[in-house]
């Protein structure tokens, strides 16, 4: 006749609990020793589950984010962008921006870091059980040309509308090709107040007409992108190029801005936002 511990196991093993089945021996000699009563023998076995059907979770959902590899808040030097208030950008990262369907910018010179951030608030977000998608706005507008070619449009801007959290990187670092503004401005009205968004863009508001070679289509891009939206400016130097700037030649570091910036003089009382401006309209 099976015994109890046997029938468990077999049950663990039709109920395709791995790790559970794995830390099983090791959870009944704790209990038999006294370590942990009955419910907490059981509490443990289904944590240790549950651990790990997350973690797999977590890792699936990231590569299907396309936010490998992985970056975390805890990670950034934040020592190294003084304009950075580290609060704001921790609080941001508790995600309620995605629950208002507001849209995040990230604005400031290349290899700042702004990329770092947004792909870090969207491995927070993962984390916390939402969907989000990360692209650069070339991979972007080359998808939305080719699904416009091929008469599948509408369907592509469905895919990019389903994640809570839809991350465009890189605004205004390539040239756009014809008609990819107007492609971008479906898209985002597409969004507009249902889903969030975070933009990063070494390209001032002010030039976004220059980025995408249309003032009229930047404005109406505009008009919905700050309308519900928190705009971060970094400033400062290379974080990428932060450890290595004894490899650059002198006579372009001279022209480079490698070195952190500073934290500047304030006077009087601070600014209540800091680095944040929320335009909430």
């Amino acid at each position: 006749m099976m015994s109890v511990t046997e029938r468990i196991r077999q049950s663990l093993l039709a109920l395709h609990m791995a790790r559970a089945l794995e830390t099983l021996d090791h959870t009944l000699g704790r209990l038999e020793k006294g370590e942990i009563s009955a419910i907490e023998a059981i509490d443990d076995l289904l944590a240790e589950e549950l651990n790990l059907r997350e973690g797999r979770r977590i890792s699936v959902a990231l590569r299907t984010a396309r936010l490998m590899p992985i970056k975390t808040i805890e990670s950034f030097d934040f020592s190294f962008q003084p304009s950075l208030d580290r609060h704001r950008i921790t609080a941001l990262a508790q995600l309620e921006f995605i629950n208002r369907a507001e849209v995040l910018h990230f604005l400031g010179p290349p290899g700042t870091g702004k990329s770092h951030l947004a792909t870090a608030i969207g491995v927070a977000a993962v984390r916390a059980g939402r969907s989000v998608y990360r692209c650069s706005l070339a991979e972007l507008l080359e998808a939305l040309t080719r699904a416009e070619r091929e008469g599948r449009l509408a369907e592509k801007i469905r895919f990019y509308t389903r994640a809570s959290l839809l991350i465009v990187d890189e605004i205004g670092y390539l040239p756009i090709t014809p008609g990819g503004a107007n492609l971008f401005f479906q898209l985002v009205n597409a969004r507009y107040e249902k889903g969030a968004m975070i933009l990063t863009s070494n390209r001032g508001f002010a030039e976004w007409g220059e980025v995408f070679g249309d003032p009229v289509v930047a404005t109406a891009l505009l008009d919905r992108l700050l309308h519900h939206a928190v705009v971060v400016h970094i400033e400062g130097a290379s974080y990428r190029l932060r450890q290595h700037a004894d490899l650059i030649p002198e006579h372009t570091r001279a022209h480079a801005n490698l070195m952190p910036p500073a934290a500047p003089k304030r006077r009087g009382r601070p600014p209540k936002h800091g680095a944040i401006d929320h335009l909430n309209g």
